[in-house]
């Protein structure tokens, strides 16, 4: 389908839309300033299961970058095929981000590696054996030694990996091209979708760079999900831990979102017009028709930018 004529596109926003777009909303930018050998390493290291206890789990696990940077499964399995408590979030843009996990309780993506590398349930891994077993191959040594001048540490090992996740970044989607001018980069039915998804109300949590990502909301602002808002206890309320924020969560960014499902913390909605049906009910006391719940879902499978290539090296490894 053809995208939208400019004038029929600013037709369909209406004035108030058009002109509020660029205070909403943000392109993402490419990933600038990073060490490209440290990128690399970072890289190795991500998909390497030798950072889990028995060797079977890496961080690219719970997070495949050719699958929208999460593993399309509503819980996470990690070593022993335990199963973890929440939906894996994609690891795609998270450069871009202040706080980590659900609850927000890493402040930054170096502590953030400390999460599923100690977590029993997930990579259950021990910081000094992880170094002994990367010190054993000559590659990481000499890779350490020359990038960071000296022996294999914690902190080198976590620099490296965010080195990695900083490159991260997916620009050029076609919402982003939309913004930066070009009004046929959206169809009518995306463009109306657009407009439903500001009008509504959608885009007072999910708006900036990455439609998302940057503050926390009750899980059901106007009324309690159908089975009990929340499913199971599914480990810390929020970031206070106080029990009246149970079901607050980090607001998810919508970035790549049409890659990955299932949604919620608790991965427990397949597709995305559910989702956005169900966001609909439950945050913004609405009803959504099959038609806008189609425009809305159009809209935001144009968020999907230029997702990260793989190396050359890791590609001859699989």
């Amino acid at each position: 389908m053809h995208g939208a004529h400019p004038t029929r596109a600013d037709e369909l926003l209406g004035g108030d839309i058009r002109d509020l777009l660029p205070r909403l909303f943000l392109p993402i930018p490419p990933s600038k300033g990073l060490d490209p050998r440290k990128v690399a390493l970072g890289e190795r290291l991500f998909h390497d299961p030798a950072l889990s206890a028995d060797r079977t789990v890496a961080c690219a696990t719970c997070h495949d970058i050719s699958a929208g940077g999460a593993d399309g499964k509503s819980v996470s399995t990690g070593i022993g095929g335990k199963q973890t408590t929440r939906n894996s979030l994609t690891v795609l843009n998270t450069g871009l981000q202040q706080v980590y996990f659900w609850d927000g309780r890493a402040r930054s993506l170096e502590d953030q590696i400390d999460g599923p590398i100690n977590s029993k349930n997930e990579m259950a891994g021990d910081w000094t054996v992880i170094i002994q077993r990367l010190s054993e191959q000559p590659a990481y040594r000499d890779s350490f030694k020359t990038l960071y001048g000296g022996t294999i540490s914690q902190a080198a090992i976590k620099d490296a990996i965010v080195q990695y996740e900083k490159s991260l970044n997916t620009p050029g989607s076609r919402f982003d091209k939309f913004l930066a001018g070009d009004k046929s980069a959206l169809n009518e039915q995306e463009v109306r979708g657009l407009s439903h998804f500001v009008r509504l109300g959608c885009a007072s949590c999910h708006q900036g760079t990455l439609l998302g990502a940057n503050l926390f909301q009750r899980f059901g602002v106007y009324r309690a999900r159908p089975g009990g808002n929340g499913q199971a206890d599914l480990g810390r309320y929020s970031v206070t831990g106080n029990e009246d924020d149970r079901f607050v969560f980090k607001v998810p960014s919508l970035r790549n979102v049409a890659l990955t499902a299932p949604y919620f913390h608790d991965g427990s909605v397949a597709d995305l017009k559910s989702a956005v049906q169900l966001m609909a009910r439950l945050q913004l006391n609405k009803s959504l028709d099959e038609q806008t719940s189609d425009q809305i879902v159009a809209f935001l499978k144009t968020l999907t930018g230029e997702l990260p290539a793989r190396s050359e090296t890791l590609e001859a490894k699989r």
